[in-house]
């Protein structure tokens, strides 16, 4: 009987129990109402009754592993065994015939952090949830960070374990900073806010076309830094590191503004020619552009690497902005160098008149 209630309880917001036609839930906020609605259709959630929700109530682990799971397809399919894995192998309190147990042992075998002692009947906190839906999310390919550092006003309250994803759950706008700042880390997520953070994490892979995930970082991997200019424009650069000498390079190809306010920087990465001689000096490569502020900048590789042509169409930066705040620059403008001149800018040109790029078009999330 207490088995039977336990998977009644969490039926009720994955979608296991069936109450005839999809209707709208009556409790959500305007928010919330389509994200949740598009997870109900999926079957993905249900609701505590066929009208209601409840988005302010709480989610335990079992629940909220059992979801990140279901949502974003997590599976054993590439997997193989000397012997099926039992939930008892790597946990202490999850039974191998509990509900969640298959769910638990799927996400720890896909890199989620899951504690050996966790208690499944635990609540989940906002930081907890935060990195295993940002850990499952990497399984699905290499997606782009952004090296930015957003501040809370409780930064102090983020445990250093989760200090990483809680940045990306919001710079991936997954989940909205409000005005206050607060990422309110340690208080248990609710209901309707673990839906919706499912919701983003699944629209944000499937609006994206991901490589294959490299087993090995790749040398020429890309960091992308933003810098303040002014209110309105924001410094980006494309860096590879240190290279073993300057016949390592990279070019700015272009800027893709999206309409969810991302701005996909294109890049080509250049590698020594083979036959070319080059000194062994340690070179820094990197290269800079111009974007608005509004835009979260991520770096996208075209899948082309040059190895040292002749000439190099390089990226020269966008014009520093004009001392109206109000002037946005463009993306880039292109130039055909010799590759031996082909080193970054380290200072933007004088400023001229700019223009601001219009948002690109983007596919809805399929239903």
């Amino acid at each position: 009987m207490k088995k039977m209630a336990a998977l009644v309880a969490s039926a009720v917001l994955l979608g296991t129990v069936s109450s005839g036609p999809v209707l709208a839930f009556t409790d959500l906020e305007p928010t919330e109402k389509e994200p949740i609605m598009q997870l109900k259709e999926r079957g993905l959630v249900s609701g505590v009754d066929g009208e209601h929700f409840a988005p302010r109530g709480k989610i335990n682990f079992a629940q909220g592993i059992s979801l990140i799971v279901k949502g974003l397809k997590l599976s054993l399919d590439e997997t193989q065994f000397v012997k099926k894995p039992e939930a008892s192998d790597y946990f202490t309190n999850v039974p191998n015939d509990a509900w969640y147990a298959e769910a638990f042992v799927i996400a720890k075998i896909n890199g989620l952090n899951i504690p050996q002692n966790v208690d499944p009947n635990a609540s989940i906190t906002r930081e907890q949830y935060a990195d295993l839906l940002i850990k499952a999310m990497d399984t699905k390919g290499s997606f782009p960070v952004v090296r930015m550092m957003l501040i809370f006003e409780d930064d102090e309250q983020v445990g250093e374990a989760y200090r990483e994803n809680m940045q990306r759950i919001y710079l991936h706008k997954i989940a909205q900073l409000g005005e206050d700042r607060m990422a309110y880390p340690k208080r248990e997520i609710t209901r309707g806010e673990a839906a919706l953070w499912l919701h983003n994490t699944i629209k944000y892979v499937e609006s994206r076309e991901m490589p294959p995930k490299p087993d090995t970082p790749q040398q020429g991997e890309v960091n992308v830094v933003v810098e303040k200019v002014n209110e309105e424009v924001n410094k980006v650069t494309l860096s590879r590191g240190d290279m073993p000498n300057p016949g390592y390079g990279i070019t700015i190809n272009g800027i893709r503004f999206e309409a969810d306010d991302t701005a996909v920087i294109s890049y080509t990465l250049v590698n020594p020619k083979p036959d070319h001689m080059h000194p062994q000096v340690i070179t820094p490569v990197k290269a800079h552009t111009y974007v608005p502020s509004k835009y979260t900048p991520v770096a996208e590789n075209s899948a082309a690497t040059v190895s040292d042509p002749a000439t190099a169409v390089i990226q020269r930066a966008a014009p520093a902005p004009a001392a109206d705040p109000a002037v946005t620059p463009p993306a880039a403008e292109s130039v055909t160098v010799p590759a031996e001149a082909a080193a970054p800018s380290t200072a933007p040109p004088a400023a001229a008149p700019l223009t601001a790029p219009a948002a690109a078009a983007i596919a809805p999330m399929p239903q």
